[in-house]
């Protein structure tokens, strides 16, 4: 699936406003139904994770994560994944676990 993004500050407002949240230890999850035919998906990672190295590779691994799972997700959300201090250690497995980990909790999966 191809990775649609949320680009503008507005965008991440609405969704954490208005949508549902779901959490685990490594990340935060925000979904909003946005009426489309596709998904659209955010990834925050702040500066208490990392320095700008670490938070890119988190970034990279949840963006990748999503990519892979995506076409698990049901169709038409705006989605939000926001990396807590803890994902700066983790692998890729373990980041895709708490991704779809989340995802479960949030009901989006098809």
């Amino acid at each position: 699936m191809k990775v649609i993004s949320l680009h503008k500050g507005t965008e991440f407002s609405d969704v954490y406003h208005y949508g549902k949240s779901k959490a685990n230890r490594t990340l935060v999850m925000y979904v909003k139904d946005n009426g489309l035919t596709y998904n659209r998906i955010g990834i925050s990672v702040s500066k208490k994770v990392g320095n700008s190295v670490v938070r890119h590779r988190v970034r990279r691994l949840i963006k990748e994560s999503l990519r892979l799972n995506g076409d698990r997700f049901r169709i038409g959300l705006d989605i939000v994944v926001i990396a807590r201090g803890t994902a700066k250690d983790r692998t890729f497995e373990e980041i895709s676990g708490a991704v779809m980990h989340v995802a479960g909790l949030s009901g989006i999966m098809a």
